[in-house]
């Protein structure tokens, strides 16, 4: 030991500089592998699902819970009832008085068996933050309201009915993904057809009256 170390102490001190360094930047290249290794292993935690720990998320993937969902699903069935009611009185041609008698039907009975599930479910309606119905369902009523009796009312009220359903079948197509609830997934399946149904005889009237646009 006495022999190593005196050889150690007869190095150039240059030398042992080099030795040195290299020894702390074996050490320093090692604990990088280290820490870029535990990196990988475990992701940082920002919060998100499934990511370091961290707690899920609130609402789940679109932003909407089950009981956004049904508080959406019931202005919407709400909304064109009462427009279809609105327009059974003011509309002039028999097929806009025939498509407002079919949308108050229609919608009583689809939003009666939301509430339903909703209180089978036990889920108490909430609108989101932003609700993306609410601009389409207030223009429509304000419209329905100031536009007088005659052809005016009649295309009025067909050139909204295609966009509130539009804009329907969106949310549903959305909503049907959203949820995890199977009851609230199959009454939103079963909903789909009959708004799309809507759509398209919107749609038919509209060609036959010519948009207000």
């Amino acid at each position: 030991m006495k022999i190593e170390a005196a050889r150690l102490a007869a190095l150039p001190v240059g030398l042992m500089l080099l030795l040195g360094a290299s020894a702390c930047q074996g050490r320093t290249e090692n604990a990088g592998r280290d820490q870029s290794a535990a990196s990988a292993a475990t992701p940082p935690d920002t919060g998100a699902p499934g990511a370091g720990g961290g707690a899920p998320a609130a609402t789940p993937k679109g932003g909407l819970g089950d009981s956004n969902i049904v508080a959406l699903l019931d202005e919407a069935n709400m909304a064109d009832s009462s427009a279809g009611a609105v327009a059974l009185k003011k509309a002039t041609n028999p097929d806009v008085k025939a498509f407002a008698k079919l949308m108050m039907a229609d919608h009583h009975a689809l939003r009666v068996a939301g509430q339903d599930l909703a209180k089978q479910l036990g889920v108490t309606p909430k609108p989101p933050e932003r609700d993306p119905l609410a601009g389409y369902v207030k223009n429509e009523m304000d419209a329905l309201k100031k536009t007088p009796k005659g052809t005016e009312f009649d295309r009025t009220y067909i050139d909204h009915e295609v966009s509130i359903h539009q804009a329907v079948l969106d949310f549903a197509n959305q909503a049907r993904v959203t949820t995890q609830t199977p009851e609230l997934k199959e009454l939103i399946e079963k909903a789909t057809p009959v708004i799309k149904k809507h759509l398209d005889q919107a749609m038919e009237i509209q060609k036959k009256l010519g948009s207000t646009a």
